[in-house]
Parts: C-alpha cells; structure tokens; sequence
C-alpha cells in the first residue's frame, strides 16, 4: 500500500507564539553559560548535545541458531533479535530465519535495487559440512552483517521487501490461528509483528499497522477483554480516518461503538460519525464485520 498523507498541525495560539520566540541561545544550552565558555568548551558542550540527538538505529543481532529435521528435510534457522540502538530496549523481539527466506529476500531487492546493491553480496550457500557448529556459528556472523548492509542502503531498508521479511510469516500463522478460533497465540504472535512493525517500519506509512491493530482488536474482543480491545481499536481510528481507509472504517467504527457500550464509555461522536458513513454511502455499501474483514486478511 502507498497512501501516504500530509499531517496537519494545530495553529500557533498567542501564548504558544511568545513562548517559541522567548527562548534565549543561553536557554537552549543546558549546563554552563555559552558566554562564560571557552571556544574549546563550547565545540566540546555541542559535540555533546549533538551526540543526545543522534537518530536512533537498528542492530540485528542472531544469539543462536538451531538445527530443524522434518524429513525428509533438515535445515538451520537462525534467531535474530531486533535492538533499537541509542537507548534501552528492553522489548528484544526476535524471529527465526533460514537461509533460503535469505535467498529470496536478496532476489526481491536486486530486482528493484540491483545498482544501490551491488556492494551487498549475500553469503553463499554452503554445500557441505552445512550442520557443523564451525559452520554454522560462521554464518550466523556472515547473515548478522549481510543484515546490516542492508540496512544502511537507504532504499533496501525502507523497502516492503525488508518489513515483509521480518513480519510476513507471523502475520500469515497468526491470521490462521484466528481464523480457528485460537486468539490467545494469535494476540502473541500479533503483538510481535506490532513490535517489529513499529521498530522496522517506522519510515512506512502507518497504514502498515492498521490490519495488525484490528486483529488484536477482534481477538481480544472475543477472548472477552473488552478493555484491551478498546485500547487496540481507538489506536487504529485515527490513522483509518486520516488515510480515508473506507473498507475499515465502518466496521472499526461499529466494533468501537459496541466496545464502548460494554465499558460504559461515551460513545454518542462515534455513532454520529458511523451514522454519517452510513448516510454517505445512501445505502449502496453493507459492511461485513470487523472480524469477517480481518479473517479475510492473508488468505
């Protein structure tokens, strides 16, 4: 999906006007004074404050790997965890590849890349002595800096490609775990493609968020917990009112009206603004459920 929307920002009040223009350079230098500083301390104080402001980045990490049998198959996957560098993540959500998900995420990117990837070579598959722990610890390390230069080509990291292999197979079993009623492993596995989703694709759209905020919503509707439910759904509204998302809104809206009422929360705007969808569309749309929506999703 490429919708894609400019944000609006509230207009300045008088009082907020004066604050922005009161400020001082002094003010906006924490500590010492910049006048009673010498040039070095002064290059020193704002190599300082330069290095707080440094955007915050993505390590890969893969702590283990481990061997998979089903035969007449055998194979290795490789955990690797995400880290938000630059601060503390305590939230190290990890998934587990193998090097063929490798594979076809290196032929996705240079067909869409192949000049900005000519530098990034992607390991080479091993064909013999694959399960020796030699082997497999040199992989690990090889993969962990493949990842890496992926992620600083500009244009790799910000590809579907790259999010996609990341989230796609836990989005996938986690639909079909909701589709057979299992929605507690589905809340699991749900709210892991969210982590990852949020640490990943922050540069994307939050439209990307939206099909996993309405799953947990209908899973935790109908795991009777209302209150996370509510919590989910009023998250998602907005970015479904702000990119005009038509085919969730009416049923977002009908779900968060029913929640609220299960709650006691006010829920009289939200009625209007379903009665006003309704009335838009004369008629002519009937809307499936937010659950039948959400069923439909990676099928």
């Amino acid at each position: 999906m490429a919708e894609w929307s400019t944000r609006q920002y509230p207009k300045r009040t008088a009082e907020a006007q004066n604050l922005e223009d009161s400020p001082k350079q002094d003010d906006l230098c924490p500590g010492p004074s910049s006048s009673s500083m010498t040039t070095k301390e002064l290059q020193q104080h704002w190599r300082a404050e330069k290095q707080k402001l440094k955007p915050v980045k993505l390590l890969f990490e893969f702590p283990s790997a481990r061997i998979i049998e089903e035969l007449p198959s055998k194979y290795v996957v490789y955990q690797i965890v995400v880290i938000r560098s630059g601060s503390y993540d305590s939230h190290r959500v990890s998934v587990e590849r193998r090097y063929s998900d490798f594979a076809r995420l290196h032929q996705q990117l240079t067909v869409d890349f192949s000049e900005e990837l000519e530098e990034v070579v992607l390991p080479r598959k091993l064909l013999t002595k694959n399960f020796h722990p030699d082997s497999i610890w040199e992989r690990r390390l090889a993969l962990r800096d493949y990842l890496a230069q992926l992620y600083n080509v500009r244009c790799a990291r910000h590809s579907r490609h790259f999010l996609d292999f990341f989230t796609d197979p836990e989005q996938r079993q986690a639909h079909s775990l909701l589709r057979a009623g299992q929605f507690e492993p589905a809340v699991a596995l749900l709210e892991k493609v969210l982590e990852l989703q949020e640490k990943l694709g922050n540069w994307q759209s939050p439209i990307l968020l939206v099909p996993t905020l309405c799953a947990l919503t209908v899973c935790h509707r109908d795991l009777e917990d209302p209150e996370p439910a509510f919590t989910t759904g009023h998250r998602a509204l907005p970015v479904v009112r702000r990119y005009g998302l038509k085919r969730y809104k009416g049923p977002l809206l009908e779900m968060m009206v029913d929640l609220g009422y299960r709650l006691g929360r006010p829920v009289a705007q939200l009625q209007e603004e379903l009665v006003r969808l309704k009335e838009a569309e004369r008629g002519l749309v009937s809307f499936c459920s937010l659950k039948e929506l959400v069923v439909q999703e990676f099928t």
